[in-house]
């Protein structure tokens, strides 16, 4: 009888550790990497020169470093959903990423339809007067460029604004000969 009881345990003691090695073996599936996407808008900001004074052409400007602009996002109803101040780098570059901008609604919040870039200050005391080249005194619209910023963990959407341009406070309009 104690031979049989220790048959038992032994068979009972083998099978659970074939069967430990068995679930062991098995693969247990990765938790996926969560990717985190942002959006981006990227832009230009100029000074116009009086040769080109009340058009929109940018031919001769000079890039403005460390001026302001903003980015404003409105919800479907209108309302501001996101402000937040840029500064340009020493080539009038912008880069302004949308950190803790949210969409209420997918397709009606969408930053491509539901955000702009104004023109907010010029460091350049000879060139601070606001235009409206490519409506950057209204609120310039965000174009869709196909551009990605791809990593691991982390995507980022970029759109393109403007380019944006200040100008001369101080222009003579050309008299029409």
């Amino acid at each position: 009888m104690a031979s049989t009881q220790l048959n038992v345990f032994t068979l009972m003691l083998l099978l659970s550790l074939a069967f430990a090695l068995a679930s062991a073996n098995e693969q247990v599936p990765a938790k996926p990497v969560e990717k985190h996407v942002d959006v981006g808008i990227e832009g230009v900001v100029y000074c116009q020169s009086c040769e080109h004074y009340g058009t929109w052409s940018l031919s001769g400007a000079k890039p403005i470093s460390n001026s302001t602009i903003g980015v404003i996002c409105k919800d479907y109803k209108k309302r501001v959903s996101f402000y937040k101040a840029f500064q340009t780098d020493a080539n009038g570059y912008f880069y302004a990423e949308l950190k803790g901008f949210k969409m209420g609604h997918s397709l009606l919040d969408h930053p491509l339809h539901s955000c702009s870039v104004k023109l907010v200050s010029s460091p350049q005391e000879n060139c601070n007067s606001l235009t409206n080249v490519n409506y950057g005194l209204n609120g310039a619209p965000l174009r869709y460029e196909d551009k990605r910023l791809i990593g691991s963990r982390y995507e980022a959407v970029v759109y393109a604004a403007g380019p944006l341009a200040f100008r001369p406070a101080h222009c003579i309009p050309k008299n029409p000969s």
